[in-house]
């Protein structure tokens, strides 16, 4: 079964597929400097959608995905903004804890493994 990376970078790629499987980096927002966790989580929500896109996915094949959180007072404020965009009826398995992230403007980090 080939393997095949998609968004290759010199430390890491942003997905990767092998056989049926797509699995995602953690994605932050492109410009966290200033935005709240609803912006994040818009931004990366979109770009998750066009990585699964670009492997041969959608939203509605997500197996599983991760969520931290700097603050989980911000909890419901991220679920609002996933709510409105995850595919009824085809919710992943998730798990979400609260985590330092690589600098202190990201303020939500989303990793998804998703079937094609």
């Amino acid at each position: 079964m080939s393997i095949e990376r998609f968004g290759v970078g010199p430390r890491m790629s942003m997905a990767v597929a092998h056989g049926q499987t797509v699995y995602l980096a953690g994605h932050v927002a492109s410009n966290p400097k200033g935005t709240s966790v609803t912006e994040q989580t818009r931004d990366i929500l979109a770009q998750i959608e066009a990585r699964l896109v670009e492997a041969g996915s959608d939203k509605s094949k997500i197996l599983s995905a991760n969520i931290w959180l700097t603050d989980m007072a911000t909890f419901a404020e991220m679920n609002a903004v996933w709510d409105a965009w995850v595919v009824k009826g085809h919710t992943p398995a998730r798990a979400t804890v609260k985590a330092d992230l690589a600098t202190p403007d990201y303020k939500v980090e989303i990793m998804v493994t998703a079937a094609r």
